[in-house]
């Protein structure tokens, strides 16, 4: 009893609240971010509060309970990411030329974006795909626990005011085309092709929660796991494994590693730079 009032006794009343909140999600709308690296949960749901203008968390907690749009307000800031296309261009390279030959053994391939976002990685995967001739042969996933981020990604229409940032980051990646090969442009937006999404699966899908992918030759899962502890990193980790096949490709982002993880025996580095990892044989 004793330890356990110390425990409480460090614990400070926002995290107290915090952790109740989180309780309340989950058990009212399913939504599970109890395992999400502290730091940033709390600092996105500061960002929630002065939105829906309430002064602690603990009124926060009763907003979202009682009305589900204020709920849905606040996944949406919980989950958002920031991306580009071909964010990173040098780990878009490796995939192109160090990935993709493997990948051209294969007469059919699956990929999953998983946290797509706003579709950004998805499109630039799509079009390196069409440069280099898989595309005909690949169905994608993309999930994400965030339905609007999904619609957005299903969409395609992201502002012109970014397109020199993805044009530059396309070459970089070893682009084979002009990047204004893909779009169009129209009242403030640039539209990207449909076709680059005609051999998509959209799903709503947590890594927390949800099940496998199975038979999966590609994973990339890049500033998603930086979010979560490391009880949660093991089981998205663990996830990707299952689904992959042997020899099967795993891609995250540049702050995130599988050194420490309960699941590193399970992959070899590939592009150890661009933590690119290949799904060990047994």
């Amino acid at each position: 009893m004793d330890a356990a009032l110390t425990v409480m006794d460090e614990l400070t009343t926002e995290d107290i609240e915090i952790r109740l909140l989180l309780e309340a999600l989950y058990r009212r709308y399913h939504y599970d971010f109890r395992n999400y690296a502290q730091a940033s949960i709390k600092r996105r749901l500061r960002q929630a509060r002065q939105q829906l203008g309430v002064a602690t968390f603990s009124a926060l907690q009763d907003r979202l309970l009682h009305d589900p749009e204020a709920a849905s307000r606040v996944v949406r800031l919980l989950t958002v990411q920031v991306s580009d296309f071909f964010r990173d261009p040098g780990y878009f390279r490796a995939i192109r030329e160090k990935v993709v030959p493997h990948l051209k053994t294969y007469p059919s391939l699956k990929v999953w974006i998983a946290g797509c976002s706003a579709g950004e990685e998805l499109h630039s995967f799509a079009i390196l795909f069409r440069e280099e001739g898989l595309e005909d042969r690949t169905l994608f996933y993309a999930t994400d626990i965030n339905q609007s981020a999904l619609d957005a990604a299903a969409q395609g229409i992201y502002p012109i005011s970014r397109l020199q940032a993805f044009t530059e980051n396309h070459r970089l990646s070893g682009g084979r085309s002009s990047l204004s090969d893909y779009y169009t442009t129209g009242y403030g937006g640039a539209v990207f092709d449909k076709s680059l999404r005609e051999r998509v699966v959209f799903s709503d899908h947590s890594l927390v929660t949800d099940a496998v992918f199975s038979e999966m030759h590609l994973i990339s899962c890049r500033n998603v796991m930086i979010y979560f502890d490391r009880q949660l990193q093991d089981r998205a980790l663990g996830l990707f494994s299952d689904s992959l096949i042997r020899n099967g490709f795993l891609g995250l982002g540049s702050k995130e590693s599988l050194r420490f993880s309960a699941r590193a025996d399970d992959f070899v580095d590939f592009v150890k730079d661009e933590k690119i990892y290949q799904r060990r044989m047994a």
